[in-house]
């Protein structure tokens, strides 16, 4: 491997709104930063951001395309369409190793790596996913207001299901909870009713789409129920460099960071955006990798000053 002979101040790792957010602010408090985005984005089949005051309805590509090019106004900041297959190293002193060979030496490193969703094994879940099937109502709720919406219960997701159904009535009046076989206990049963949401308690054996669009759920006893759009919170996991990390995980398997500093387990390794959360949005995944940013540049700052290295 050929090695970098001058450290990176920070690496950051994922090229999304948490590692765009990070690396302004860094390249505008003039550290020498690598961001590094491997791709594919995680919301491929979305066509819209919103919820992000002054970009609501940015196409997701052009909202990275404005961010790259805003970082070109800092010469300190670098991006490259690459993956990052290793870290090792203390804090200080990180050696990180590149898909291209090379081996680069940084101060800190900034995961904004996000989650991969898994696809449940269901009919038709995988085509109409990002496209009928969404995690967030916040983020597709508008534009499908007052039609036939269903949350779609897993076993990990069961805690949550029933005030996360009966949040979705403020985008419309017609809401199903499927509960796929599982029990609801009984207080949410009666919470669900007083809210006017419906409950399917039968085994979803498939998703019907129309035009590309869902149509309806067919259940295993042969009945279906119309529905316009399904949320459903599938399982998540770690991109490999993350999960090979050894770092503390919460009880929900997102990486434990420091409230305040944003620092992982691992001294000198931070992380934000959805990597550490359930809570997942773009405005949310670039404040809490802004604010790594902003704790990192302090901590190097100091660093500096306590050395006399200071300009």
């Amino acid at each position: 491997m050929n090695e970098s002979p001058k450290p990176y101040d920070v690496v950051i790792i994922g090229g999304g709104p948490g590692g765009l957010s990070a690396a302004l602010a860094l390249g505008r408090s003039r550290k020498r930063v690598l961001l590094c985005d491997a791709g594919p984005r995680r919301n491929a089949a979305a066509t819209k951001l919103h919820n992000f005051v002054t970009r609501d309805g940015t196409p997701p590509d052009d909202f990275r395309r404005i961010g790259r090019e805003q970082l070109g106004e800092y010469p300190s900041v670098e991006v490259r369409d690459l993956r990052v297959d290793s870290i090792v190293g203390d804090r200080g002193d990180f050696r990180v190793a590149l898909s291209t060979g090379e081996a680069l030496v940084a101060r800190r490193v900034l995961l904004c790596t996000g989650m991969v969703d898994e696809m449940l094994p269901l009919e038709g879940f995988r085509e109409l996913w990002g496209r009928s099937i969404f995690q967030c109502p916040y983020c597709h709720g508008w534009e499908l207001r007052d039609r036939a919406w269903g949350y779609l219960a897993l076993p990990h997701t069961l805690g949550h299901a029933v005030p996360f159904a009966i949040q979705t009535r403020a985008w419309t009046s017609d809401v199903t909870l499927f509960t796929n076989g599982l029990a609801l206990p009984e207080e949410g049963s009666a919470q669900l009713v007083a809210a006017g949401v419906r409950v399917v308690t039968g085994a979803v054996s498939r998703l019907v789409a129309r035009d590309g669009r869902l149509a309806s759920l067919a259940l295993a006893d042969g009945s279906s129920v119309a529905c316009d759009a399904l949320f459903a919170h599938p399982p998540q996991r770690h991109v490999p460099l993350v999960g090979g990390l050894g770092l503390a995980l919460d009880d929900d398997g997102f990486v434990k960071v420091d409230p305040m500093k944003r620092e992982t387990s691992a001294p000198g390794i931070y992380a934000g955006g959805d990597v550490t959360t359930r809570g997942q949005s773009a405005v949310f995944a670039a404040s809490s990798a802004l604010q790594a940013a902003a704790m990192i540049n302090l901590e190097l700052t100091l660093e500096l000053a306590a050395s006399g290295a200071l300009p």
